[in-house]
């Protein structure tokens, strides 16, 4: 029974984005919490990510690592690249993505690299304009892969 969970967790990779330490200020003082920005993936085509907020570091990865388990999707490819070109508008976010001959690499910035990394994207290119906002442009990115379509 055990091996099984075990195994599921091998299978995929995670990464911790960003943690942020959040003060709340009460009549008795701060209240300190953490919140952990998470990206899990299989470098098969699977991606998800996840926001976890506990009083400690570790439970909120735990909970990111959970929650982005849970809510996984799946990203099309074509020759390790991605199908066609893709422009989303989330929030203050322009993501722009495009599709990159073999060799190219990853030519994005910030959470874009780490996310079509652990999709199994290995050559892309593409911008983010309008926000540094690491959590907001993660959402934005999710959005675009969400977008992708195959062709028949």
């Amino acid at each position: 029974m055990f091996n099984k969970y075990r195994q599921e967790d091998k299978e995929f990779q995670e990464k911790v984005v960003k943690i942020r330490r959040v003060s709340k200020k009460t009549t008795g003082g701060n209240y300190v919490t953490f919140s952990a920005l998470v990206v899990v993936g299989d470098r098969k085509g699977k991606v998800g990510i996840g926001l976890g907020r506990s009083l400690e570091v570790p439970p909120a990865i735990q909970k990111a690592i959970s929650y982005a388990k849970k809510h996984m999707i799946a990203v099309p490819m074509r020759n390790k690249t991605i199908p066609h070109e893709v422009r989303v508008k989330f929030k203050a976010a322009l993501i722009l993505l495009k599709p990159a001959p073999e060799g190219t690499g990853l030519k994005v910035g910030s959470v874009a690299r780490v996310i079509l990394d652990l999709a199994g994207v290995e050559n892309a290119s593409g911008k983010i304009i309008g926000s540094r906002n690491q959590i907001v442009n993660t959402y934005a990115i999710m959005k675009a892969l969400s977008m992708l379509k195959t062709k028949f």
